[in-house]
């Protein structure tokens, strides 16, 4: 196998529900930064093998191969292939171990990674239509009992003896590390400027303006989140609320990938290599619990301990997704979220795995780390895991 190195990594900022982005089309929010991630590393769009990218809502503005559209939508060479990913949370992360073994194994010396999810205007669920039949089948429910991501998360926090002050805590760091990262301009240059439509009272667009900042992160007190109502109001000892859950966003990334040959051939600096990426099964019941699998498979097949690894990004789907890896494999928080997590910066579907990504990089760079670790848990009862290492 080559080895795979990443050459450049950029995302959108993330915008919050109903925000900064909720008007601009999916397609062209993609288009914008796989526009800006050729252009920053300087290559011909030609070069490029194939793009993989994730979405998970695929219908409306978000269906037809969306991947595709955008590439074209942003004048990028026509004859790249490009395909759309569903792997639920984990969509961009999968379309970046994809495109991570199309390049490994040289089906492609160059490829591209990334994903994008308007939640604003294709909400989550868009996609199932009860009329075309269930999801999941009797078949199914004679196998697994049928749970939602608010139930397991709450199960997941009682399995760890996790209480709700507990997950409070974490909710109120994350917070207070990503308006620190935002601060200090930690984000800035990973961030794509974006042209985003505004519209007035009556709904029609009178002009753009620049979105460059994550809008999610907001002031957060301990009292404030004990005054929230829980998630699932009709169970009883429900302990997560929308304070200690993942934010409803808007948001797009892309990271561009080749074998180290090639990058030296076109004069390229690679920023990292990539170690290892994976994605695994887990309990399709406890439904959130794949990052500890992941991590766990993913450090042994390459012989490295947690204590190894200087950067960790968990997709903060829910503050006991969190809670419960790090009690797992004793992990240091003060290596994991660094600059906050979904709970601050909020998680658009499509996109996290490739803003994840992107982070890590990003944040190796800065403190001069050596390995980063990214781990979703994902819809279905699975999780991802993707070490690189800085160059």
């Amino acid at each position: 196998m080559s080895d795979v190195v990443i050459v450049e990594a950029v995302r959108s900022a993330v915008g919050k529900r109903r925000g900064g982005l909720a008007r601009h089309p999916a397609p062209d929010l993609f288009a914008d930064v796989l526009s800006a991630l050729v252009e920053r590393a300087g290559i011909d769009s030609g070069a490029v093998g194939q793009v993989t990218g994730g979405c998970v809502s695929q219908v409306g503005q978000q269906s037809g191969n969306v991947t595709r559209n955008a590439w074209l939508a942003a004048g990028l060479d026509q004859r790249v292939a490009a395909s759309t990913i569903h792997a639920q949370c984990g969509s961009s992360q999968q379309a970046f171990t994809l495109a991570y073994g199309l390049v490994a194994g040289g089906v492609v010396d160059a490829a591209v990674a990334g994903g994008v999810e308007s939640m604003s205007q294709v909400p989550m669920g868009s996609s199932t239509l009860p009329e075309l039949g269930p999801a999941r089948t009797s078949r199914y429910e004679e196998r697994y009992e049928v749970t939602t991501q608010f139930e397991a998360a709450d199960r997941i926090a009682e399995s760890w003896d996790l209480t709700r002050p507990r997950l409070e805590e974490f909710a109120v760091l994350s917070q207070a590390r990503a308006a620190r990262a935002i601060g200090e301009g930690r984000f800035a240059g990973q961030i794509v400027p974006v042209e985003a439509p505004v519209a007035g009272d009556d709904g029609r667009i009178t002009g753009t303006r620049t979105i460059e900042v994550d809008e999610g992160p907001r002031p957060t007190t301990p009292d404030g989140l004990a005054g929230l109502r829980v998630n699932q109001k009709d169970r009883p000892g429900a302990l997560h609320t929308a304070g200690t859950s993942s934010q409803i966003s808007d948001g797009a990334s892309a990271l561009l990938l080749m074998t180290a040959k090639r990058a030296d051939r076109l004069g390229l600096r690679p920023r990292a290599r990539v170690v290892d990426s994976l994605m695994v099964g887990s309990d399709p019941v406890m439904l959130l619990t794949g990052p500890i699998p992941a991590t766990r498979a993913i450090l042994e097949r390459n012989g490295l301990a947690l204590d190894d690894i200087d950067v960790v990004e968990i997709n903060e789907a829910f503050a006991s997704v969190v809670l419960a890896w790090r009690r797992e494999f004793d992990a240091d928080l003060a290596k994991v979220n660094v600059n906050g997590g979904a709970i601050a910066l909020g998680h658009p579907l499509g996109a996290t795995g490739g803003v994840l990504l992107t982070k890590a990089l990003n944040e190796l760079e800065r403190s001069g780390g050596r390995y980063g670790l990214v781990t979703m848990c994902q819809g279905g009862g699975m999780g991802t895991g993707t070490l690189i290492e800085r160059l």
